[in-house]
């Protein structure tokens, strides 16, 4: 045996060089500019822009070892991102197309700080803070590896009680269907919440995303019978029951996922608890 010893890169150029070439890969996020400039008044540079599967505008910003600036940094770039909006689109829309662009969320922008480590102060501050901000520590593993952890994630905004969320998932359910759709979906927000920590939801017209750095749930308003919810999770290694479950890879639908799980009772969603580990482990 060999012991694989963790290193951190020789210059921060490395790491952002790496997460900008697979960053689909890695942080579920469409790769729009490299060292994007914001003018003179501004004066700075932000590392990374992307766009995320939600269509949320997402800033990277890199550190090689630690560096509590690095957080100031994105968040001051993330207050020019905001007010340079039309800029951003037309980035979007000759990067990705016209839908992609006419589809930018700008209730939830992100910023992804990814460095070597990350102190307990930061952290706190983060959570502290208003703004969708995730801490992600990186470390190279022999000459091929690269690991990411997530030190801390926040969604922002006003924290909302669960009572408070009971009320809004049973709104947004009780427009389409009766009582036992509501309490349906009630039960499967929990559990998607519940799974782990920094858990983030982020709502879109036609589904509701939740997420870690990546979407590993989709789901979308309840049908009439059923409440459809999309996992990333490979259908390959399900037994997949008709019915129940589905196979929706090559196939088109709201959200994000392969794994599609079809749930009509309670039972359904106590069936459905290890397919929604796995999707949330995928992530």
């Amino acid at each position: 045996m060999t012991e694989v010893v963790p290193r951190l890169a020789e210059v921060e150029v490395d790491v952002q060089g790496l997460v900008e070439a697979h960053m689909e890969t890695l942080l579920g996020v469409r790769f729009l500019a490299s060292e994007y400039g914001t003018g003179a008044v501004h004066g700075g540079r932000i590392d990374s822009l992307g766009l995320d599967e939600n269509g949320s505008p997402v800033i990277v910003e890199y550190k090689r070892g630690t560096d509590a600036g690095v957080i100031n940094q994105g968040l001051f770039h993330l207050s020019w991102l905001m007010d340079h909006r039309a800029e951003f689109e037309h980035l979007v829309r000759r990067r990705l197309g016209v839908t992609a662009a006419s589809q930018v969320l700008w209730s939830g922008p992100r910023l992804i700080c990814i460095a070597g480590d990350f102190s307990r102060y930061d952290a706190h501050a983060v959570r502290e803070h208003w703004r969708s901000i995730d801490l992600v520590r990186y470390r190279f593993f022999g000459s091929d590896l690269l690991g990411l952890e997530t030190v801390a994630s926040v969604s922002g905004g006003v924290p909302v009680s669960r009572r408070a969320r009971r009320q809004s998932v049973a709104q947004a359910a009780s427009d389409v269907q009766g009582a036992a759709m509501v309490e349906l979906t009630t039960a499967v927000d929990e559990v998607l919440l519940g799974l782990g920590e920094g858990v983030n939801r982020v709502e879109r017209k036609t589904y509701r995303a939740y997420q870690r750095l990546r979407n590993f749930a989709c789901m979308c308003p309840p049908q009439r019978t059923k409440l459809l919810v999309y996992l990333k999770a490979n259908p390959e290694d399900v037994d997949l029951v008709p019915g129940f479950t589905r196979d929706m890879a090559g196939l088109g639908h709201h959200g994000t996922g392969d794994l599609e799980v079809q749930l009509r009772t309670p039972r359904d969603v106590e069936r459905a608890q290890d397919l929604f580990r796995a999707g949330y482990a995928a992530a």
